[in-house]
C-alpha cells in the first residue's frame, strides 16, 4: 500500500523535514508514505486569497490517484486514536487499498477538495500549525503500524 500525504506547502522549516522524514523512512515498503507538496500561493497585501486557494484545491485534486482512499484532515472531522487509526490502516492495507491523506492550506480546503474525501479525520480540535501536522501524520502511520506488527515503539 502507499500512502500519500498531500499537503499545501512547501520549504519547511528544517525540523519538520527532519522529522517527517524520520518517521517515513521507518514505514515498511508495503506501508510507504510519500510526500506531494502543493506550492502555496504568496500571502500580500492585496493578494487574491480565493484565486490562490482555488489553484492550490485544483493541484491537490490533480494529485489525487483515482483509484485512492482520500482522506481529508479537517478540523471538524472524526477523532480516531491511535488504536482506532490501526485498525483503519489495517484494514486499507488488507484490501490493498492505495490512500490520500489531504492537507490544505492556510485557509482551510475549499468545499470541492472537502467533498472528494471518503473520510475526514481529526488530529485535534486545536489549531496546529500545518508544518506540525506533516510530523504528527508521519509518527501516528508509524505508531499504527507497530501497533499491527506488534513492535515495541508504541509500548
Amino acid at each position: 500500500m502507499r500512502i500519500r500525504l498531500i499537503a499545501v506547502g512547501q520549504k519547511m522549516p528544517g525540523w519538520v523535514t527532519e522529522g517527517y522524514s524520520e518517521y517515513a523512512r521507518r514505514l515498511p515498503a508495503d506501508f510507504s508514505l510519500e510526500l506531494r507538496e502543493i506550492p502555496l500561493g504568496k500571502r500580500t497585501r492585496g493578494a487574491d486569497i480565493a484565486r490562490m486557494q482555488r489553484k492550490e484545491g485544483d493541484q491537490m485534486l490533480a494529485a489525487i490517484d483515482s483509484r485512492d482512499k482520500v482522506i481529508a484532515m479537517e478540523v471538524n472531522g472524526k477523532n480516531w486514536s491511535t488504536e482506532k487509526l490501526a485498525d483503519q490502516l489495517g484494514g486499507w492495507h488488507d484490501l490493498g487499498e492505495n490512500v490520500s491523506l489531504l492537507v490544505g492550506g492556510p485557509e482551510g480546503m475549499l468545499p470541492e477538495v472537502s467533498a472528494r474525501a471518503d473520510l475526514r479525520w481529526s488530529l485535534s480540535s486545536l489549531t496546529l500549525p500545518h508544518p506540525l501536522v506533516r510530523v504528527l501524520i508521519a509518527e501516528q502511520l508509524y505508531r499504527a503500524w507497530s501497533i499491527l506488527n506488534n513492535h515495541p515503539y508504541h509500548r
